[in-house]
């Protein structure tokens, strides 16, 4: 997710030969991403849920001739390598995304394969995933992406040592997170662990307050591309109460050197050195893979903490629906492909999700809530999603890959004090839109 300002031509040249050969090594493929007469490249966000996926295409090539070849990219460099593969010979032919925005740009390309022929075919490819969330990858009406992962609503966790020793209990409401975080730098803890050098983490505070304070509607206004609700009382009331966290002391000193792609922030959680973090669900499987004693007995979460006399409502979420699988127009193995998707949906898909942490988004997933790496996690996760009237998709996600980095940028300068809220407003309605 992460980007740098570089000359574009510089930028292209360097990336896609490096990438060519870190996918040639990591997929295990002699030609990198050129996918040859008997393969297909399957492009994926590299963490911990890697695992799954790789069980997955050795499944599938255990009975297919065209075999799959999966190649993964570091998290944090993900959008922007792809952004410069995707229309190079080196392209996958089926690549990880987050439908939405994320995917909007490259169907105005021409680049992707519309899959209204795949769930012709199987209609189980539409019929087995929640609309609500199959919908998140359709353009104008037309399907571009199946679910493959599990659906990420935003958490916030915490260590609940920490919070014992502090004689704090997970806050309910926003004054209550402010009152333990007042506590917990009194202990010489910091109280919230924060990515800051990654900036999406960052994002996720925003994202929340101003749907806490204003509801999802002024977003969607603003994705739209009205852009005066960046300066509406709402918006500078949950700027009000971001820079009421950031002054008092809740992120600590040294949030732009410390990131969530490399195990930073997690690990200040995890160690005690931090009494919180807001993240993804896929915060479980990152911690059950680096530290699985203190994700199975000290790892705790709650939904993100009430606001008094907010217009969004309170079990309101907000995070990623689901990850998705697109596929490029160009590949030659499109049967093969149409059979690999359909992995998606199975039992052994949902199993093995939810044997990482993960809540696939499929009409069989109830079923086997019980068999996921910690059930009451699923469960609490499984039941928030269904209760929830909204789910507004990450705004990095939802704007086009070109609003990114402003965004990006914007909440950054925000936190850091180099901008105000002027200035982030300003920063906002400049976003580019689709």
């Amino acid at each position: 997710m992460k980007t740098r300002a570089r000359s574009p031509r510089l930028l292209a040249a360097g990336v896609t030969l490096a990438m060519a050969l870190s996918l040639a090594a990591c997929g295990g493929g002699a030609g990198g991403t050129s996918s040859g007469e008997g393969e297909f490249h399957v492009l994926v966000y590299g963490d911990a849920t890697n695992k799954v996926e790789k069980r997955l295409v050795d499944e599938f090539n255990k009975t297919s001739k065209v075999k799959a070849v999966l190649d993964t990219i570091p998290g944090a460099d993900y959008q922007q390598k792809l952004q410069t593969v995707i229309s190079t010979p080196q392209a996958p032919d089926v690549f990880f995304n987050w439908g939405g925005g994320s995917i909007e740009p490259y169907v105005k390309a021409d680049l992707l394969l519309p899959l209204d022929e795949f769930t012709k075919d199987d209609p189980q490819l539409l019929s087995r995933f929640l609309p609500s969330v199959f919908n998140t990858a359709v353009v104008d009406g037309t399907p571009y992406g199946i679910p493959m992962r599990g659906t990420q609503p935003v958490l916030l966790f915490h260590n609940k040592q920490v919070l014992a020793d502090a004689g704090i209990a997970p806050p309910r409401t926003w004054d209550e997170l402010l009152a333990a975080v007042k506590t917990l730098k009194e202990r010489g803890v910091t109280p919230i662990a924060l990515g800051g050098g990654d900036k999406w983490p960052t994002l996720m505070w925003f994202e929340y307050l101003y749907d806490r304070v204003a509801g999802p509607e002024l977003f969607q206004k603003a994705l739209e591309g009205d852009k005066s609700v960046w300066e509406s009382a709402d918006s500078r009331k949950a700027l009000r109460m971001l820079q009421e966290l950031v002054d008092a002391g809740a992120f600590g000193s040294n949030v732009d050197s410390v990131k969530f792609t490399d195990g930073g922030s997690p690990a200040l959680l995890a160690s005690g050195k931090a009494g919180f973090e807001l993240m993804g669900s896929w915060a479980y499987a990152t911690h059950q893979d680096a530290d699985k004693e203190f994700a199975e007995k000290h790892l705790g979460y709650t939904a993100f903490p009430t606001v008094a006399g907010g217009k969004g409502d309170q079990t309101n979420l907000v995070g990623n629906t689901n990850n998705f699988y697109s596929v490029l127009k160009k590949t030659k193995h499109p049967e093969a492909v149409a059979e690999f998707l359909k992995l998606m949906y199975s039992d052994t898909f949902v199993k093995e999700q939810l044997a990482v942490g993960n809540l696939p988004t499929t009409t069989n997933t109830e079923k086997f809530l019980g068999t996921a790496a910690n059930p009451a996690y699923s469960r609490y996760q499984f039941d928030l999603v269904k209760k929830a009237p909204s789910f507004q998709l990450s705004w990095d996600q939802a704007y086009p890959p070109a609003a990114i980095t402003p965004i990006h940028q914007a909440v950054q300068s925000f936190l850091n004090g180099r901008i105000d809220a002027d200035g982030f407003i300003k920063a906002m309605q400049a976003l580019p839109t689709v």
